[in-house]
């Protein structure tokens, strides 16, 4: 792989965030912006940690990887982070890293007296190179081998937590990181957007979701099962809400803003008779580093442009629909990355242009 020339491409776009902001340096310390500007190595030990056990001091000459004793074995010999084109410089654990960073700096952190360039930097994320197009394909394709293989192993009796514990294990079994992983079953669904799973054990109904992470990239995906006869409430509201992601995917075109697909959803809830729901969760927006690195909303002027992810996640209360795709080039069709074989889907024609969009699985 060659992961030098990616790396100077993206130091390129960060010394020219640099001169942007009139700055001399620039400092990152976020796991997600450690991955992206070293091609995908995780400074994450500590999952639960925004800030990673490794930071990137960017200056208009040098690169440089600080770290201490513990850590610099590993980032040097493993993941041979001075072949990625950085200087490698480390403390001993016990003692504060002398880091030099000059008069004017920048930040992905809050820190006194330096500018917080976080949301430039989650767009600059956003602009994917091929390397890292081709890193979410084999990404999405994992995903959704993990959850299918985990929705074949679920059933009727099992906590939520033992449904978690299946498809952590699956996610990991392929080396991925499951960054979220977020059950439902029967009436909770309904209850919550975001499930962290109980002791509750299953009935009939479960909602599995997953943020998987790999090389720094995060792919999302949710699948639904019902055991025995599915409800005809259920049937229809996954119908629209399998219209909605449709319409909201039709749209992910080169140029559109996420404020224009926030509206475009808005539009889609109401075309679909369920107006509103819109306001009980986020609709998604582009991913890469991050589930989401920019979120639809109104007034988003940022504009999609081909090879971005997007991850879009519209819900009706007791269903929810969710893949990750690319974006196309002007006049292509966006391509869904999650898609998991031989899933049921129901073909939803939007503009001349057919998309397949998964249903609840109904298990005996």
């Amino acid at each position: 792989m060659d992961y030098k020339n990616e790396v100077q491409t993206k130091l390129g776009r960060a010394r020219q965030l640099m001169q942007d902001q009139q700055v001399g340096a620039l400092w990152l310390r976020r796991a997600d912006n450690f991955a992206w500007i070293t091609g995908g190595v995780d400074s994450a030990v500590n999952t639960a940690d925004v800030l990673g056990i490794a930071s990137v001091v960017i200056t208009p000459t040098e690169a440089t990887v600080w770290t201490n004793s513990i850590e610099a074995p590993r980032l040097t010999n493993e993941d041979r982070i001075e072949d990625r084109g950085f200087k490698v410089r480390y403390s001993p654990w016990e003692a504060t890293q002398p880091i030099e960073l000059g008069s004017t700096l920048a930040t992905d952190f809050p820190l006194r007296d330096a500018k917080d360039v976080g949301l430039e930097l989650q767009k600059l994320r956003s602009h994917l190179l091929p390397v890292e197009i081709d890193r979410f394909r084999n990404l999405g394709q994992l995903c959704a081998e993990a959850m299918d293989s985990a929705i074949s192993m679920t059933a009727p009796g099992m906590t939520e937590w033992e449904i978690a514990s299946v498809l952590g294990g699956e996610t990991r079994h392929l080396g991925i990181t499951p960054i979220v992983v977020l059950i439902a079953t029967d009436e909770r669904i309904s209850q919550y957007r975001h499930p962290l799973p109980t002791d509750k054990e299953m009935t009939q109904y479960a909602m599995l979701v997953l943020c998987g992470r790999k090389n720094g990239l995060v792919c999302s995906i949710t699948r639904l099962i019902h055991f025995g006869s599915l409800p005809a409430v259920l049937r229809e509201k996954m119908h629209a809400c399998a219209e909605v992601d449709a319409r909201m995917i039709a749209a992910s075109m080169p140029g559109v803003t996420l404020g224009e697909m926030f509206k475009i959803t808005q539009d889609a809830y109401a075309r679909v008779g369920y107006d509103g729901e819109w306001k009980l969760h986020h609709q998604g927006g582009t991913a890469a580093y991050s589930p989401r690195e920019l979120l639809a909303v109104p007034g988003e002027s940022f504009a999609l442009a081909p090879g971005m992810a997007c991850a879009w996640n519209p819900s009706i209360t007791g269903v929810k629909s969710e893949d990750t795709i690319l974006v196309p080039e002007a006049g292509g069709t966006p391509e869904v990355l999650t898609a998991v074989d031989g899933w049921p889907v129901e073909e939803i024609e939007v503009n001349g242009t057919v998309f397949e969009r998964p249903l609840i699985v109904e298990m005996e």
